[in-house]
């Protein structure tokens, strides 16, 4: 293993046991982090149209639902669904009630495969850093997403996070790495470089 794999690795760890933390006790306070960090994310999309896709949170993930909700009433909202091992995610079109089934990784999909393509991605992440930095599960999956996404135009990328999972140092990054355009917690919004898409 890498020098930067290992130092991933060993962020990642702590990530996730910070996560663990501020989902505990934000569900020992009624989730009044993630409707708190709902009122963010909706004022921040607020001036913005266009498509958003959200995901299904799993285990200590803060959850999207409700903003995903709130925003379905004025715009097409889609979740990520795994097509394979090291391909981009696919998006496929989600509305509230829709029913759901497992996908790989325990992620739950829309039953109805209605392939979208988003403008807005909500992306969850382990940890991030003040420069936008992201560190996810380490499959890569967002990376090639957003690579993909923005070959054919703009696509803004906004992490979604307990503020408790930010790091005070960068995070450990290489080149396949992409930053993200802003994090939106509980505590308000991180924007950098004035949203760069």
């Amino acid at each position: 293993m890498t020098a930067l794999a290992l130092a991933k690795a060993e962020a990642r760890k702590t990530g996730f046991a910070r996560r663990k933390v501020a989902f505990d006790a934000d569900r020992a306070a009624g989730f009044a982090g993630v409707a708190a960090a709902t009122e963010v994310l909706c004022d921040l999309l607020a001036g913005r149209a266009g498509p958003v896709a959200g995901y299904m949170p799993i285990r200590t993930e803060i959850s999207p639902l409700p903003a995903m909700t709130r925003l379905a009433a004025a715009r097409e909202i889609g979740v990520p669904v795994i097509a394979a091992m090291g391909m981009p995610l696919d998006f496929h079109r989600w509305t509230p009630g829709a029913e759901m089934v497992a996908g790989p990784f325990g992620a739950q999909v829309p039953r109805a495969a209605q392939p979208m393509v988003p403008e807005v991605v909500i992306v969850p992440l382990v940890a991030f850093d003040a420069t936008g930095g992201r560190l996810g599960y380490g499959g890569g999956f967002y990376d090639r997403t957003l690579a993909k996404l923005r070959s054919t135009g703009p696509v803004l990328a906004l992490g979604l996070a307990y503020a408790a999972q930010q790091t005070d140092a960068p995070l450990p990054v290489e080149a396949t790495d992409i930053p993200l355009d802003g994090v939106v917690t509980e505590a308000g919004a991180l924007v950098f470089d004035g949203l760069r898409h």
